[in-house]
């Protein structure tokens, strides 16, 4: 039985908050920028843990067809209020939900570490909703990420790989590096097709939310920090798999 509270997992708790503004206005863009040359446009798109719509709202922009799986009412609510009524939210567990056809485009970003068994629902993804020929964009943090590597030598975490008291109470099960994540992607049976980081990442996500309100941070300096990334993947803000069956 499942004993988890998901609404709960969303609130900002005193060890961190829950998302950042460096998520939605610097990591969401970029993201995208890396699926671009994947995305099958004409085609239609699933969203595995839409949250509170954020991403979904940039979403609802490309595809015509997207539906989104989220265990929090609570979210869904939110988002509904962010994308076009056209957007199908299916408010359950991915371990549960019954879809009722497959996806060209299925978009799981910054959410497979919240799962209590990541390679049963990745291998969902495989065998019941990824059509033919369609595509997995998965995402996760990156453990080796400078900033996280320095709090490592701050003391701040115990180990670059650890979840925190902080990110468990957010529902944080695994801290993901490529190697752990094409592991569990290997497991389930996909193919790894392309991988990637996203964004070189010095500073924490609460730094670059003081920092991007200055004038010291310019847009070439955020571009040249997404290009450094294809360079060194591992030292990314995120790492990004695409994937196939």
């Amino acid at each position: 039985m499942n004993s988890r509270d998901y609404n709960k997992e969303l609130i900002d708790n005193s060890g961190r908050k829950y998302a950042y503004g460096f998520d939605f206005d610097i990591m969401h863009p970029y993201m995208l920028r890396s699926f671009e040359p994947f995305l099958n446009k004409s085609g239609n798109a699933l969203e595995l843990g839409s949250s509170k719509g954020h991403f979904t709202k940039r979403l609802s922009k490309i595809f015509d067809d997207l539906t989104c799986v989220e265990a929090s009412s609570d979210a869904i609510e939110e988002a509904k209020q962010k994308v076009p009524p056209s957007v199908n939210f299916i408010n359950g567990l991915f371990e549960d939900v019954k879809l009722p056809q497959k996806y060209d485009n299925i978009i799981l970003t910054h959410v497979l570490e919240h799962l209590d068994d990541p390679v049963r629902i990745l291998k969902r993804v495989k065998n019941e909703w990824l059509n033919k020929s369609g595509s997995l964009f998965l995402v996760t943090p990156n453990a080796m990420a400078p900033s996280r590597q320095i709090a490592v030598k701050m003391g701040l975490v115990e180990y670059n790989s650890a979840v925190t008291p902080a990110e468990e109470k957010h529902g944080h099960r695994i801290t993901y590096t490529l190697d752990t994540l094409e592991r569990d992607a290997k497991k389930s049976g996909l193919k790894t097709i392309h991988r990637s980081g996203i964004f070189f990442k010095a500073l924490a996500n609460f730094q670059w939310d003081k920092i991007v309100q200055t004038d010291i941070i310019s847009k070439e300096y955020l571009d040249g920090c997404y290009d450094l990334g294809h360079h060194y993947p591992e030292l990314c803000s995120s790492i990004f798999l695409l994937c196939k069956k």
